[in-house]
């Protein structure tokens, strides 16, 4: 089971999105839909029936979108790295991606890379491009984290941070550049490292950038006990901040969701009320409580 699953955040484009998405992928596939209820519309202000979050799959990496209304936008802050084996399934996916997007890197040759191209799609997210070898990059998509601005010159301390905090972790590789940056260590051209089994990048970015990470793409932790939950909650939210329904940001502003496998599976019910009643729970909560939320899921 993907321990760590990317929540793309949408204003009502999610299910629009995830089969979009599907088309570019083979082997990807939508799964389940949850839609909002009555409960807690002051806070959300969605309408009831309407799509609350889909579940998708793409090359067998999952993710899932969220409809939350114009609160937050995808940044390249955190993009997504995508291995193609041959030209032409580049130069396909590009096309695809960059219609109705924008370019931030023409499609073309690097350094690093014999083509390469970073896009924003039609819907803001993300996405770097490259021509290489699927065995070298661990999986199709990759996240990949970049940091700017004041956050310029982390990236190893995020590594190093991650990789401590989840079981299953190793750094991989990490190429510094030979100058050091504000935080007394040469930036990070490019870092690859696992967590909990997943693939991830991190890079430090020079220059001025008008962006940073924010709530619109955010990390979605399974969890399988409340000592589970309160343990990643306690490492992430050092230096950073708690929020409500779980989410948090760590110190370097990385928006992360804590969240109990249980809570998926209760708002997967196709009974409303006990929806309704683990809905009106959890909107209270800060860290997530699996007995509050089996509670009120029981009707308790």
């Amino acid at each position: 089971m993907q321990k760590i699953i990317p929540n793309l955040w949408f204003d009502s484009e999610a299910e629009e999105a995830a089969q979009f998405y599907t088309s570019l992928f083979p082997g990807s596939e939508t799964g389940t839909i949850t839609r909002y209820g009555k409960e807690g519309f002051e806070i959300h202000g969605q309408p009831e029936g309407a799509v609350l979050t889909v579940d998708f799959e793409l090359a067998g990496f999952r993710m899932t979108g969220l409809n939350g209304g114009p609160l937050f936008k995808f940044t390249p802050a955190i993009s997504f790295f995508v291995v193609c084996e041959t030209e032409a399934e580049t130069d396909a996916l590009w096309q695809k991606l960059s219609e109705s997007g924008k370019v931030l890197m023409e499609l073309g040759k690097y350094n690093w890379s014999e083509k390469y191209g970073w896009v924003a799609d039609k819907y803001g997210l993300s996405w770097q491009i490259t021509l290489g070898h699927l065995q070298d990059a661990g999986q199709k998509i990759t996240p990949s984290f970049l940091f700017v601005g004041d956050q310029y010159g982390r990236a190893e301390e995020a590594i190093d941070l991650y990789t401590s905090v989840f079981k299953d972790s190793e750094i991989v590789n990490i190429f510094r550049g030979e100058a050091a940056g504000p935080q007394g260590r040469e930036p990070v051209l490019y870092g690859q490292f696992q967590l909990s089994g997943e693939s991830f990048v991190a890079m430090d970015g020079a220059g001025e950038h008008n962006y940073s990470f924010t709530e619109g793409l955010s990390l979605m932790v399974n969890c399988g006990s409340q000592e589970e939950v309160d343990y990643f909650w306690e490492k992430l939210t050092d230096g950073g901040e708690e929020s409500q329904c779980g989410w948090l940001k760590d110190k370097f502003g990385v928006s992360w969701q804590i969240v109990p496998s249980v809570l998926n599976e209760m708002m997967k019910d196709p009974d409303p009320e006990k929806v309704a009643r683990v809905t009106k729970a959890f909107l209270q909560m800060q860290k997530f409580d699996i007995r509050r939320l089996e509670e009120a899921y029981q009707g308790r």
